[in-house]
């Protein structure tokens, strides 16, 4: 038996949809809101402790590099990642992970080997989900601090709030 997905979207607030949604709609606000974004340029990010506890591995120390980054990341959550590097990693990666199945298969072909390599793909499954919600909420919350903050610095900070 087939399962129908439902044409509109699941009314569970962690749900990775909802994730993405939130995370597009607060950069999406964010680029409606920042309208001159060279005025980051060289706003460091210290002075906001909401932002300083969301700093990247790839700090550059400005709003602007924020900025370009969540823009970044949404254009791939809504396009795809286009980026043919990491299209090249994920082919070798899935190129060895063949390999080692077709081993590891010929070697012993027992359900219960089956059984535990599908056991383990759902608790990878999971762990990954898991993460990506985390990262997706952080992300969001990067793009809120960042809104207001440019809101701050323009001076209209309590407007549309």
């Amino acid at each position: 038996m087939m399962m129908q997905l439902s044409e509109t979207p699941s009314p569970q607030k962690n749900n990775l949809f909802n994730a993405m949604n939130r995370f597009i709609g607060a950069v999406n606000n964010m680029d409606q809101t920042v309208m001159v974004p060279s005025l980051l340029r060289d706003v460091p990010v210290d002075e906001d402790s909401e932002m300083s506890s969301l700093k990247s591995d790839l700090d550059e120390g400005d709003m602007y590099s924020y900025y370009q980054l969540l823009k970044s990341i949404r254009r791939d959550i809504e396009w795809g990642v286009r980026c043919a590097a990491a299209d090249e990693r994920r082919k070798e990666s899935m190129m060895i992970t063949r390999t080692n199945s077709s081993v590891s298969t010929s070697s012993s072909a027992s359900s219960e080997e089956d059984e535990e390599e599908d056991e383990d793909l759902e608790k990878q499954f999971q762990f990954h989900l898991t993460g990506l919600q985390g990262v997706l909420s952080k992300l969001t919350q990067q793009a809120n601090c960042l809104t207001k903050r440019y809101k701050k610095e323009i001076g209209i900070g309590g407007w549309g709030q």
